[in-house]
């Protein structure tokens, strides 16, 4: 089997050892794992494989009087909180026999029980299979614990999302403080580049190397010796820690496949992850239809349009909602990967024809219209379909993709991305002709236009309804211009003074703002800590702005240490306007050249002592160093994630190069804009979620 085919059967394969313990068993499994499943083929992959039951991972769920078996799936270390809920479980069951799969692997389980040295077997795990027959009552009753990597959800041949680390994001200025302030001062780290692996908390430990496993995993599947290279911080620490995987020694011998992994942090390009230029109709589809509940990256589809119910409060909630992860259809799979990667016109123009070819196929009275493709258009086709269980059956996945397009297309919250589409153009040229202070500036009109905190007044804002904006709105654009700062007028002491000013009349018009808002969103909630409006005083509302003010101030900062990668941003030149400059597009120009110059930002991370040599000695004499390009497969590991108009990119750059290479991609999460400000300004990045 070839590498790339292997890559796209491995997530399926993960799931086949959980598959054939679950017969007769009810399931229970945490959100990521059920989200790896979701794009997976499914709960029916459990219902085929004789699963009675799937229930959620919780305390609050148990198994029936007559469910004597039970499969636990969680992407977590068996401790804690994890093992908390898994003893809940089973004492209010009646299990004889218990399975469970983690994503975490046995030797990352002695790291987190502070055990350093390789013991015989799997003890760690023996130890819970204990624990699982004293919970179920009965030392005599069967246990048994084992890893599975079922962290990857694909969703398409070419791109593989890892739902389990979609809450890593590189680290930020405000994050190397917080690492130095318990460090004694002679040992301080000058910048992120020097932060090593010992020096991170243990969550963020385990996570990393727990990454690094299941890559390890995917190599081993496919069989192929990688070379690893990274850009960024966060990226030095996984492809080092990749390339010094203890168990891919052996494999990288053996291996006769040979692939580059090119890690890049997220942070490096914050302008790409907050702008809404991807001119995408998934990224339109992201932004504004409800997340599915405990998913990362599908979104609910309101199907109510496929029968004759009505919108009203007692129809809602009455149908479960579709998605657009299509497993059992190939037009609906291939439909779902040109909406992904094309521009939003061509996207629309293939829902239209999907939805006219599936109509004529059933000889449904459709009609034809050219033209523009309109909401209620795509509506009218799909409601063709409403009358037949049969052909509804069968064209299900390319309904729910159409109906994702029409009701993303007619959403009123488009408006809003049409308005910050446009004001990041305005900001983009004015970065170039004023300084920083004077473009802050231009966002005190929209942060004071509205009293009563509703933003729906759209007189100010050169007349173009800005007014609409929310204060999410406006962090997302705060991002934007800090992202860019530092590059488009970097100013001195005077300037630094000037800006300051204007920052304190910003944070002083939001905190007003904040307090005047009729209610809080989930971002402003989790970045003020106010469950609601009763809890959020003055006080307590800029004293949390101010923490957002000094983390933008560091994000402008983030490409300080590179060499050629260290601008976004082309200013003016009096004949064209000031650009944008995507970081993923110089950096894989810069893979594809056919010059094959050395670059000073892709670092290679040496796996062995070969390769420490190689890298000696090449300070001496001419030494072939290994480049990305050297391998006719090259795959590229966003860290923080990655967005659909950042895909169509990479797949353009490649076509343009014909370079032969073929580009897989993986990343940690599929990116909104609004997804942006709540790592920045909320996570806590140093300390993961490890269910612990």
């Amino acid at each position: 089997m070839l590498p790339t085919d292997a890559f796209a059967c491995f997530p399926g394969q993960t799931w086949e050892k959980v598959l054939s313990k679950v017969k007769k068993s009810v399931v229970f499994m945490d959100d990521r794992c059920s989200e790896s499943l979701h794009w997976n083929g499914g709960a029916a992959l459990l219902f085929e494989a004789g699963a009675r039951n799937i229930k959620q991972f919780s305390s609050f769920e148990a198994g029936g009087q007559n469910e004597p078996k039970a499969v636990f799936v969680v992407s977590t270390v068996l401790k804690g909180r994890t093992a908390d809920i898994i003893k809940d479980i089973i004492s209010l069951s009646h299990f004889q026999y218990c399975v469970v799969f983690t994503a975490v692997p046995h030797s990352i389980h002695l790291l987190a029980n502070s055990v350093t040295s390789d013991l015989e077997g799997n003890p760690v795990f023996e130890q819970f299979e204990e624990k699982l027959c004293e919970w179920m009552g009965d030392m005599n009753y069967t246990a048994e614990v084992m890893y599975a990597p079922v962290v990857f959800a694909p969703l398409t041949q070419q791109l593989h999302l890892l739902p389990a680390f979609s809450d890593i994001f590189p680290l930020l200025e405000v994050d190397l403080d917080a690492i130095n302030e318990k460090r004694p001062e002679k040992r301080r780290f000058g910048s992120l580049m020097d932060v090593d692996m010992h020096s991170l908390p243990p969550e963020l430990q385990i996570q990393i190397k727990t990454l690094a496993s299941v890559l390890n995993a995917l190599f081993e599947f496919i069989n192929t010796r990688e070379e690893s290279f990274s850009v960024g911080p966060m990226s030095r620490l996984i492809a080092g820690e990749l390339a010094s995987h203890p168990l891919a020694k052996n494999r990288r011998k053996a291996a006769p496949n040979k692939a580059s992994i090119v890690f890049v942090d997220r942070t490096l390009d914050l302008t790409g992850a907050v702008g809404h230029h991807g001119d995408n109709l998934v990224e339109k589809i992201l932004a504004v239809l409800p997340q599915l509940p405990g998913h990362v990256t599908d979104i609910q589809v309101d199907m109510l349009e496929l029968t004759h119910l009505k919108h009203a409060a007692n129809t809602q909630g009455v149908l479960a909602p579709g998605s657009l992860a299509q497993n059992q259809s190939a037009t609906a799979r291939l439909l779902w990967e040109t909406m992904l990667v094309a521009k939003q016109k061509e996207a629309v123009m293939e829902v239209r024809r999907q939805l006219v070819d599936a109509a004529s196929k059933e000889n449904l009275p459709i009609k034809m219209s050219l033209g523009r493709v309109t909401a209620e258009q795509l509506s009218s086709y799909v409601q063709l379909f409403r009358d037949s269980v049969g052909v509804l059956e069968s064209h299900s996945g390319v309904l729910q993709l159409g109906l994702a397009a029409a009701q993303t297309l007619r959403h009123p919250a488009l408006s809003r991305w049409d308005a910050c589409l446009a004001f990041e153009r305005l900001l983009l040229q004015a970065l170039g002709d004023s300084d920083l202070a004077v473009v802050l500036k231009q966002l005190l009109p929209l942060v004071k236009s509205s009293e009563s905190g509703t933003g729906s007044d759209s007189s100010s804002g050169s007349g173009l309804g800005f007014g609409e904006l929310s204060v999410d709105d406006l962090l997302v654009l705060l991002v934007y211009v800090y992202s860019l700062a530092q590059e488009a007028c970097p100013g001195g002491p005077e300037e630094d003074k000037h800006v300051e000013r204007v920052e304190k009349e910003l944070i002083g018009a939001l905190t007003l703002r904040l307090t005047q808002q009729t209610s809080l969103s989930p971002l402003l909630q989790e970045i003020t800590g106010a469950s609601g409006l009763e809890e959020l005083t003055m006080e307590r509302a800029h004293s949390a702005l101010e923490s957002v003010f000094e983390t933008l101030r560091g994000i402008g900062h983030a490409r300080d240490h590179l060499k050629q990668f260290s601008s976004v941003y082309t200013p003016s030149d009096g004949v064209h306007q000031a650009t944008y400059r995507p970081f993923l597009k110089q950096v894989l120009e810069e893979i594809f050249d056919p010059d094959r110059r050395e670059c000073p930002d892709i670092e290679h991370m040496s796996g062995g002592l070969t390769d420490l040599l190689k890298t000696g000695f090449s300070m001496f004499m001419k030494v072939n160093r290994p480049h990305p390009s050297d391998h006719p497969l090259l795959f590229l590991f966003l860290v923080g994630g990655v967005t659909p108009s950042e895909l169509r990119l990479i797949r353009e750059v490649v076509s343009t190069h014909k370079s032969g290479t073929q580009v897989l991609v993986m990343s940690t999460r599929l990116l909104r804009p609004s997804d942006v400000p709540r790592f920045l300004f909320n996570t806590d990045r140093l300390k993961p979620d490890i269910g612990v």
